[in-house]
């Protein structure tokens, strides 16, 4: 399959630091594919996003070492705007991307930038909103609704634009358990209708693993980890060495694992944690 990221050796140490903050990074990432990053604070994941969609070394000043290749291209190739046409990227503080005075202003915003027809405009506008569930709150201020609704509509306003790679940066990491839960249900459905791939810098785990095909770890500026969902987590060990908790389920079963009381795949959700639990016990 084709690589839609495709990262060489890659080091960036920001201006005025003695240490990078990305250290020889080799990553691919295959079209299509949903891939969740996760690890402690200061692992260089949102420095790893800025430069996947350009904002370094756009908008910083650094030393960078190697390539970062985006759609095949390097991203300093791409000319202003270009990027971003094809690299949508969801911040965790939504009111930092809020430009306008109303939420459908705010979603009608991209995609008039874009050059989208009128027509086009309607069409993607309701299917956004559909899909985010924002069709009652179009005509208020984005800055005056709920938390995880500021989240949806920063979401949708970058999911109108229709960007073949999507990132999220801890898209949920100042919401409640409900708001994050609505985050992930519109994930989920974008997995399985349309063709994007996802990228998902996340702490909480409960949600995103079930929809990761691929994890991976980054600790100290580097990558520690990348592998298949079910194969990743088999590291519980290592995970909880960097200060990453796995899911209650999935940590319960390798406790069991470890004592010598279960074999087999770890479960991803609490629903398969239950059921391979009264397999057990049956």
């Amino acid at each position: 399959m084709t690589s839609v990221i495709d990262i060489k050796e890659y080091t960036w140490r920001y201006l005025h630091t003695e240490t990078p903050a990305l250290n020889s990074i080799d990553l691919s990432i295959e079209e299509g594919s949903f891939v969740g990053i996760i690890g402690p604070n200061g692992a260089g994941k949102t420095t790893l996003a800025y430069s996947v969609d350009g904002l370094i070394p756009g908008q910083y000043n650094g030393i960078k070492k190697g390539t970062v290749k985006v759609f095949g291209k390097e991203v300093e190739e791409y000319k202003t705007g270009e990027l971003q046409q094809v690299v949508g990227v969801v911040f965790s503080d939504p009111e930092a991307q809020f430009t306008a005075m109303t939420v459908e202003d705010e979603l009608v915003f991209g995609m008039e930038n874009i050059g989208l027809t009128i027509p086009e405009i309607r069409e993607r506008l309701e299917w956004v909103t559909e899909l985010t569930g924002l069709s009652d709150l179009l005509l208020k201020p984005p800055y005056e609704i709920s938390g995880g609704q500021k989240q949806r509509v920063a979401l949708a306003a970058v999911l109108a634009m229709k960007p073949k790679l999507l990132i999220l940066d801890e898209p949920t990491s100042m919401l409640d358990p409900v708001s994050r839960k609505k985050i992930f249900e519109v994930l989920k459905i974008l997995k399985t209708e349309e063709d994007n791939t996802i990228v998902v810098i996340e702490h909480s785990l409960e949600n995103l693993v079930p929809l990761a095909d691929q994890m991976i770890l980054m600790a100290d500026s580097e990558i520690i980890l990348q592998d298949s969902t079910k194969e990743f987590f088999k590291e519980s060990g290592l995970l909880l060495e960097k200060g990453v908790y796995p899911p209650g389920a999935l940590h319960f079963f390798h406790e069991l694992s470890n004592q010598g009381l279960y074999r087999g795949e770890y479960p991803l959700t609490v629903e398969q944690g239950k059921d391979l639990l009264r397999q057990l016990i049956q």
